[in-house]
């Protein structure tokens, strides 16, 4: 089981760009192929990891190890995420001095980026429709999606401050909830 969990994670951390809300997907779909977790518990797990201090992929990974395995399952866990991007960034840095001024370095970079948006997108709408506020046509998805197309706006256009979307936000919520 240790090495199991520790197997899982190492691929997540090897494969994963982008943060770790791109992760979560990936991790979703280790959880629920080996039936460590139940989706629900896990959508719990992300919402406290997301609270918690520290990277979210790596508290995530802490969680399940813990949930699956105790503290042993907890240590291999995080360990099995963070030990990909160690291992990487210490090779890459001997290498990408030379080549980070290249074209076709930083095109692979550009190509990366929409990949990794969609992943974070993909988690949003996947645990929206867990938790039942997506995709319903209904009036408290259209209210969320007018929240969240208002709040981009605001970010792009305006460059509002992301505390006065937050309080904004939360009215809103009072507003059209309760």
């Amino acid at each position: 089981m240790l090495w199991q969990l520790f197997w899982s994670f190492v691929k997540i951390g090897c494969v994963s760009f982008g943060g770790g809300y791109a992760m979560i997907p990936l991790i979703e779909s280790e959880v629920i192929r080996h039936g460590w977790i139940p989706v629900r518990d896990l959508v719990q797990i992300v919402t406290i990891s997301g609270m918690s201090p520290g990277p979210i992929a790596t508290n995530i990974a802490t969680m399940v190890g813990y949930r699956t395995a105790g503290f042993p399952g907890a240590v291999v866990a995080t360990l099995g995420t963070t030990l990909p991007s160690v291992l990487i960034v210490l090779l890459l840095s001997m290498f990408l001095y030379r080549l980070h001024r290249t074209d076709w370095f930083e095109a692979v970079f550009y190509g990366l980026r929409p990949v990794v948006a969609s992943l974070i997108i993909f988690a949003g709408i996947r645990y929206g429709m867990i938790n039942g506020i997506a995709p319903a046509w209904e009036w408290p998805f259209m209210a969320y999606a007018t929240i969240f197309a208002l709040s981009l706006f605001l970010l792009i256009k305006f460059r509002v401050h992301p505390l006065l979307l937050l309080l904004s936000s939360g009215v809103a919520g009072i507003l059209l909830f309760s």
